[in-house]
């Protein structure tokens, strides 16, 4: 997989770098919005708090990370270059942002025109940026798994956001529209066939590579992010027809499918030839674990009536999902993208007249390795705290809404001080430079 990596296709370090810095924010105004709605926020997954809040997370830190990461993946590993990428992310970044923020509030209040704005800006924000990556990708064959992935990650996210747009709208406008039946599909096709798949994609490549493990079998590969997609689909038909039985046993497939991916990459993990786990490793592995478990609470929930009737079974499955799961692993993966990008951009700088001149700093003091595993301790406090809070809110959530303040805090600090030691290093490049033009 290595091989297929072309660095010198890299875009401008402001491309993805936006959206990393922007994902952290939205995470803090999660935390705020649970220490400003307090416990009986959390008396059931459709609580106004428990709705913008986990839009925060989805459509705020989650979309902002993978949008980011697609930008730098898609000319590394595919080589397909948009047209005007920074003029792409700008619109993207700007539509996708000023969107999660006009949902957070939209469901907090229930105005329709902030419905209305929300699904606008989802919609100019996504199309864009499908459009600008479908014509990058196009033409470019399939010669292996991650740019099959690639794009069929892309259909994913056409599908989730599109239901989004809809449901948003039918709120906005007050259609009469199945809201249920569509929530659920949304959140099927959201954290499986976008999610998942994507996930997936990318790690056929990052997990062998950073972590120093095996390749993933070559089964998984090849037919995973298909098979995923074709699930989802026909699940999706039979949810629509509302044939229950078809439904439920295709809903359990497209669950299986998330707890397969989870299950192949902590043996993956499990044969890493590190000598310690680093904080990138820890999320990883937190994030495989968590998913298996929100997974055996989904099943556990239809095939125990006492457990299904309990209203904080959703909520239980989307801190497990959301908190421990997407956000442990994509923050385990800014540790790892953000100090390499960082190192490559000042490599390519330090040259002059075709020879090195100045050395980039080691990707150890891009971003300390003590600050990330720090940082990545609190947020495993915020997610635990987070669970305890499903459980007994009174005692937990304030402490929870804090933590998740505090821990996605320090990571955009941490990325902050990155793009700091880019900088510096980028004024002794040209100090350097200049004086030998001289």
């Amino acid at each position: 997989m290595q091989a297929l990596l072309s660095y010198d296709q890299s875009p401008p370090l402001g491309a993805p770098f936006r959206f990393f810095l922007t994902a952290p924010v939205f995470a803090i105004l999660a935390g705020l919005l649970v220490l400003w709605s307090g416990p009986d926020s959390l008396a059931s997954r459709w609580t106004p708090a428990v709705l913008a809040m986990t839009h925060l997370i989805t459509a705020g830190f989650m979309l902002q990370v993978m949008l980011g990461a697609l930008v730098q993946i898609m000319p590394v590993v595919a080589g397909a270059n948009m047209v005007r990428p920074m003029r792409v992310v700008s619109i993207v970044h700007a539509s996708i942002s000023l969107g999660a923020l006009f949902l957070a509030f939209a469901f907090l209040s229930f105005s329709p025109l902030l419905f209305k704005l929300a699904a606008l800006f989802f919609a100019v924000g996504v199309a864009f940026f499908v459009g600008s990556a479908a014509h990058a990708l196009q033409g470019i064959p399939p010669s292996s798994p991650t740019i099959g992935g690639l794009k069929l990650a892309l259909v994913g996210l056409s599908v989730t956001a599109g239901l989004g747009v809809l449901l948003a709208v039918s709120l906005g406008w007050s259609l009469n529209l199945p809201l249920l039946r569509l929530v659920d599909i949304h959140l099927g096709w959201g954290f499986t066939a976008w999610g998942t798949v994507l996930l997936a994609s990318v790690a056929f490549v990052v997990v062998p590579m950073f972590q120093i493990t095996p390749a993933y079998p070559d089964w998984l590969c090849r037919r995973f992010s298909m098979f995923a997609l074709a699930v989802a689909l026909l699940w999706t038909i039979a949810e629509l027809s509302e044939w229950d039985l078809a439904s439920t046993l295709l809903g359990t497939a497209l669950v299986a499918v998330s707890a397969l991916f989870a299950g192949v990459t902590l043996n993956v993990q499990r044969r890493s030839k590190r000598a310690r786990f680093d904080a990138s490793q820890h999320g990883w592995r937190v994030a495989m674990l968590s998913a298996l478990a929100a997974c055996a609470v989904w099943l556990a929930a239809r095939v125990f009536p006492l457990l299904g009737e309990w209203q904080g079974w959703p909520l239980l499955c989307g801190v497990l999902l959301l908190f421990g799961g997407f956000m442990s692993v994509m923050v385990g993966m800014l540790y790892k993208i953000v100090p390499f990008l960082v190192w490559l951009h000042l490599q390519n700088q330090g040259q002059y007249q075709g020879k090195r001149r100045v050395m980039a700093p080691n990707m150890k003091k891009i971003i300390a390795e003590r600050e990330m595993d720090r940082q990545m301790l609190a947020h495993f406090a915020a997610y635990v705290l987070m669970l305890l809070a499903v459980f007994w809110p009174t005692w937990f959530v304030y402490p929870a809404g804090l933590a998740l303040v505090v821990a996605n805090g320090w990571l955009l600090r941490n990325l902050l001080s990155a793009m700091t030691v880019q900088r510096s290093h980028l004024l002794k490049i040209e100090s350097v430079i200049s004086g030998q033009a001289l």
